[in-house]
């Protein structure tokens, strides 16, 4: 699957801005839940991901390796 460099980049943004606010949290998401539009989103933590019209959910394994390698 495809995804969007842009929506990549910005869910990176909002993964690194959870773990350099919360370093002692030991909770893992998913994901996170990003609309296409406006580049807000938010980390996903419980399965199955519920998502609004124009969201899309990037997994945490597109994300992981390249933020903190």
């Amino acid at each position: 699957m495809f995804l969007d460099p842009t929506l990549i980049q910005a869910a990176k943004q909002i993964y690194r801005n959870y773990y350099d606010s919360h370093p002692k949290v030991k909770i893992k998401p998913l994901g996170v839940a990003l609309h296409k539009e406006t580049l807000k989103g938010q980390l996903v933590f419980k399965e199955p991901p519920i998502l609004l019209p124009g969201e899309c959910f990037i997994n945490i394994n597109h994300l992981e390796a390249e933020v903190y390698p």
